[in-house]
C-alpha cells in the first residue's frame, strides 16, 4: 500500500471521562488526570422533534463528535462526504429486538426495525445536517477504526476532497455483554482535508507496518483503548494533544498495524 497523507482540521471526541476534545487536550496531553465515568450522550438537537424521539445511542453518539469536529474546522457538514465506521452498530437496540424476538410477542416496532441496520447513524446524520453527500458505512469488528481511517484517507487523496471520519462504539447490555463487552460509549471524529490550511492541526501520513501497536502510559486510559475498537485512535489523539513529531501504531488487523507519522502544524 502507498502511504496516505491528509491534513486533519477538526477533532471530536466523546467518551467515559472524556467530554468533548478540549477536555481530550488536557487530559491525553497530561495536564490534567484521567478520570474515568460514565459517557453522557447530548440530545440530538438538530434532529426534527419526531427523529430525535427516535433516535439511538449510536446517532447521538455520532451527531455529537462530528458535529464538534466540523465546527471545529470552520466547515459546514452538509457540503463533506462521509465515513462511518463501528465494529457492531448500537447494542441497546440490538438487545431490546433479540428480547422482543425471544418474548411471545415478537412485533418489532418500525423504529426499532430502522434502527437496527448498521447504516443507522449515516441516515440520522443526513436528515441533522441536510448532507446529500457521499457518505461509506462499514464495520470491521476490532479493526473498525483503522479500517474507517484508511477508507476516509483514501477518499481524500483519490478524490482531493476533505472528507469527515465518524468511528463510534456503543456498549451491548447483558447477556450480550458476556460475549462482546464494550463497557461504553466511546467516539472519535476527525476531519481530514487534502491540502493544508489555516485550520490544519496536523499532518498525518500512515502506511501499513507488523510492529506492535503502541500503548498509553495511563493504565486506565490503556484499558479504555482496548476495550472499546473505536478507541484505538487515542495513541493518535495523545500525539496531537502533545504537538509532537511523533511515529504511533495503530491497532489494526491481527498481524498488520497503521503506522501514523504525524507532524502538528
Amino acid at each position: 500500500m502507498q502511504p496516505l497523507t491528509a491534513y486533519i482540521e477538526g477533532i471530536g471526541l466523546l467518551g467515559p471521562g472524556l467530554t468533548d476534545w478540549l477536555n481530550g487536550v488536557a487530559v491525553l496531553g497530561g495536564r490534567e488526570p484521567y478520570q474515568p465515568h460514565k459517557t453522557v450522550l447530548p440530545p440530538p438537537a438538530l434532529l426534527p422533534a419526531a427523529e430525535r424521539r427516535r433516535s439511538c445511542a449510536i446517532v447521538k453518539l455520532t451527531l455529537a463528535t462530528g458535529l464538534e469536529a466540523i465546527a471545529a474546522a470552520g466547515l459546514d457538514a452538509a457540503s463533506l462526504p462521509s465515513v462511518f465506521s463501528s465494529s457492531g452498530g448500537d447494542g441497546e437496540n440490538c438487545h431490546i429486538i433479540c428480547e422482543m424476538l425471544a418474548s411471545n410477542d415478537r412485533l418489532i416496532s418500525p423504529t426499532r426495525f430502522h434502527n437496527s441496520v448498521h447504516n443507522v447513524a449515516a441516515g440520522y446524520w443526513g436528515i441533522a445536517t441536510g448532507a446529500m453527500t457521499t457518505a461509506s458505512v462499514l464495520s470491521a469488528f476490532d479493526a473498525s477504526f483503522g479500517a474507517g481511517l484508511l477508507e476516509a484517507l483514501s477518499q481524500v487523496v483519490v478524490d482531493d476532497t476533505r472528507s469527515v471520519l465518524l468511528a463510534c462504539d456503543t456498549p451491548y447490555p447483558e447477556p450480550l455483554f458476556s460475549t462482546r463487552p464494550i463497557p461504553d460509549a466511546f467516539g472519535i471524529a476527525l476531519v481530514l482535508a487534502p491540502q493544508h490550511s489555516a485550520r490544519a492541526l496536523a499532518q498525518i501520513t500512515v502506511s501499513l507496518t507488523e510492529a506492535g501497536a503502541d500503548r498509553l502510559d495511563d493504565s486506565a486510559l490503556e484499558n479504555l483503548r482496548l476495550a472499546i475498537p473505536a478507541a484505538r485512535g487515542l495513541p493518535l489523539l495523545r500525539s496531537i494533544a502533545l504537538r509532537q513529531d511523533k511515529r504511533v501504531v495503530l491497532d489494526y488487523l491481527d498481524s498488520t498495524r497503521l503506522a501514523v507519522a504525524i507532524s502538528p502544524c
